[in-house]
């Protein structure tokens, strides 16, 4: 591993209309939602004093849109990780949360639903290769289902809201990975 600090910003992309009824999104693909490009703006704006090095997103509109926000207030493009998507809901997709939960005790007991582990550790193997490339600040446009455990795993016991808009900062120095600071909001 390098020793060169990498300092990563995991920033949950804008509300969607699914966000705002309280339904799963899973690979569901919606668009961002008018307060959604609103968040995204404002978090735009917030991120250029990081001077970021690169700006990657998950595949899915959601965060190709934020990361495109973002890529444009700090002056460049952003790029496609699969590392970075979000958790298969399989069935489950568009139902609301709670109905879910109600129903199973909780979204990961559902039956068909990708295991969180299998999210985590596509994500883990995607953060230790930014750690390896040293590449500097990097904002990752990406989900809930993503960023609450990667944070968990890095500092357990951690609670973490992660709402639409918001950034967590993580850093990766020859100690490892640690978290900085979560829930930010512009």
């Amino acid at each position: 591993m390098t020793t060169n600090s990498t300092r990563v910003l995991l920033v949950r992309h804008g509300r969607t209309a699914l966000n705002a009824e309280g339904r799963l999104r899973g690979l569901a693909d919606p668009e961002l939602d008018e307060t959604g490009i609103g968040e995204v703006q404002a978090t735009a704006a917030a991120l250029v004093p990081f001077e970021l090095a690169r700006v990657l997103s998950s595949p899915l509109q959601r965060a190709m849109r934020t990361a495109q926000i973002i890529a444009d207030a700090s002056g460049m493009a952003h790029e496609i990780d699969m590392a970075f998507n979000d958790r298969d809901y399989g069935p489950w997709t568009g139902q609301v949360k709670t109905e879910v939960i109600a129903e199973w005790g909780s979204v990961s007991a559902a039956p068909g639903v990708e295991d969180e582990q299998i999210v985590l550790d596509r994500a883990l193997r995607g953060l230790d290769a930014l750690a390896e490339s040293g590449v500097g600040a990097v904002a990752i446009v990406t989900h809930d289902a993503v960023i609450r455990p990667l944070l968990e795993r890095i500092q357990p016991g951690l609670h973490v809201e992660a709402e639409t808009g918001s950034w967590a900062e993580i850093a990766h120095d020859s100690d490892g990975w640690r978290v900085v600071s979560v829930d930010n909001r512009a």
